[in-house]
């Protein structure tokens, strides 16, 4: 594979893993309320 398409790979996962952390964030500060202003916040933008 070319190394460009593998960096952007690893990139993805690391975003992925990143936005993993960031949701436990969220979900421990609103608990169930967490996906309702996720999903309000997705629609606006």
């Amino acid at each position: 594979m070319e190394k460009k398409a593998i960096d952007l790979a690893k990139q993805i996962i690391e975003l992925d893993l990143q936005r993993d952390a960031i949701l436990e964030q969220l979900l421990a500060l609103l608990g169930d309320r967490a996906y309702e202003i996720l999903r309000h916040m997705q629609n606006k933008y």
